[in-house]
């Protein structure tokens, strides 16, 4: 079980989660290392370019929605160069990225399902 694991088992349980993921693969929107803020979401409010928490075939991951089938249920994980993971299911999105190192993100309104229990990893 990962660090990311433990996060989206908090933040599914209703949290709001602030944590420091390492890597490279979302900058320049994260760097490593940078203050992240996850709420849980409503997955059906998703847009394309909003960051998500979620589990793509196994694996957790804090990446873009880089496509959105609302027929299916489902939207498209994408790191910020180029790389897609996959797709996966509303109910293996858990949250949504509202603040990073501080600085909210636009788009997020009215898409988080709590946003009043902020917890810190």
């Amino acid at each position: 079980m990962g660090a990311l694991d433990a996060v989206a088992g908090r933040v599914a349980g209703g949290a709001t989660v602030a944590f420091r993921p390492s890597g490279s693969s979302m900058v320049p929107l994260i760097r490593s290392r940078q203050q992240v803020v996850v709420a849980p979401v409503d997955p059906t409010k998703l847009q394309v370019g909003d960051i998500v928490l979620a589990r793509v075939a196994g694996t957790v991951y804090l990446h873009l929605v880089s496509s959105v089938d609302l027929a299916r249920k489902r939207v498209q994980i994408s790191n910020n160069r180029g790389r897609v993971n996959g797709w996966t299911s509303h109910e293996r999105v858990v949250g949504i990225c509202i603040a990073v190192d501080g600085v909210p993100r636009s788009g997020v309104e009215g898409k988080t399902l709590t946003a009043d229990s902020k917890d810190s990893c």
